[in-house]
This record gives C-alpha cells, sequence and structure tokens, in this order.
C-alpha cells in the first residue's frame, strides 16, 4: 500500500493513528510505502521530504516522519531549522539533515513522487493507492480505515 503524505499537513498528522491501527492489524502483511506528494499551499513542504528522505537514508524515515507531523505548526513558523532540529532530536546525523537540504541530493527522489502521484490521480494528502485503488482523504478522512482494510482483507486472502 501507498501512502501518499506531505509532513505539513494536518490531516496526514490525522491520518498516524490509522496507519498505526494497520500496521497492529496487518503487521509485515501490510507493506506500507511512504511517498512524497508536497502541496504548494505548505511552503516547507518540499524541504520537509528531503529531510525525510535524508532520514530515511539513515535508518529512521518513519520516526522523522512522525515526529515532524506532530509539529506541523510550528514547522509552518520555524521552517527548515526545525526540521533539522527533529532530526537532531533523534539522534541522527542533523549536519548531513542540513547539508542534504542545502545540496538537493534527494531532490529527484521527491521530484520523481510528486510527478508519479499527479500522473496516477492523487490531488491531495492524504491518499492511499492499494489493489489499485486510489482512495483520497484529503477533503474527508471518515470511513477510509474501514475502505482500506476492506481492499487488504480482499487483497490478502487471495495469497493463501
Amino acid at each position: 500500500m501507498e501512502f501518499w503524505c506531505e509532513l505539513q499537513c494536518p490531516d496526514c498528522r490525522t491520518a498516524l493513528g490509522d496507519l498505526a491501527a494497520l500496521r497492529e492489524r496487518y503487521g509485515d502483511a501490510l507493506d506500507i510505502q511512504f511517498r512524497h506528494f508536497p502541496l504548494d499551499k505548505h511552503r516547507h513542504a518540499l524541504a520537509a521530504a528531503q529531510a525525510y528522505e535524508e532520514a530515511h537514508a539513515q535508518g529512521r524515515g518513519r520516526e522523522y516522519a512522525e515526529a515532524v507531523l506532530g509539529r506541523v505548526e510550528e514547522l509552518e513558523r520555524r521552517g527548515e531549522p526545525l526540521l533539522v532540529e527533529v532530526a537532531r532530536d533523534l539522534g541522527l546525523d542533523a549536519e548531513e539533515v542540513d547539508t542534504a537540504l542545502v545540496d538537493g541530493r534527494h531532490l529527484l527522489v521527491v521530484d520523481s513522487d510528486e510527478a508519479e502521484g499527479k500522473a496516477i490521480g492523487v490531488t491531495g494528502t492524504p491518499t492511499y493507492v492499494i489493489g489499485g485503488e486510489l482512495l483520497d482523504g484529503s477533503k474527508s478522512q471518515e470511513g477510509l480505515r474501514a475502505r482500506i482494510e476492506a481492499v487488504a482483507d480482499r487483497l490478502l486472502a487471495g495469497r493463501d
């Protein structure tokens, strides 16, 4: 399953509860892949996606994403210094995160995700793709986890 997200999106922060419930229910049987879809309305989303990629390269992408999403309002005010601070707080090489934001080493990954998202019909975040179905939670997340579970149950039942 793909989770199309951006790290300055309050709705993506809300979606963390659903992701935790899905991980608990399915464990490793449901591979949740984080995909970037930075929104123009969030001025630090592109930098946050690049910082995430550096955190991921250092083995702590998920923890980093959760920590940044937990501080979305602060990210709006503080921008890149907050991204580096979060890395430091998690014990990551914060200097390397800062350098990655300057040299753009992860920009291609983020741009590629965004282009792919647009190509498959992603228009906002959070959005999920599971079993070929695009489930848009950008307008409302009501009932979304149940829809994801129904598709996951169907897909996993077919693996037996």
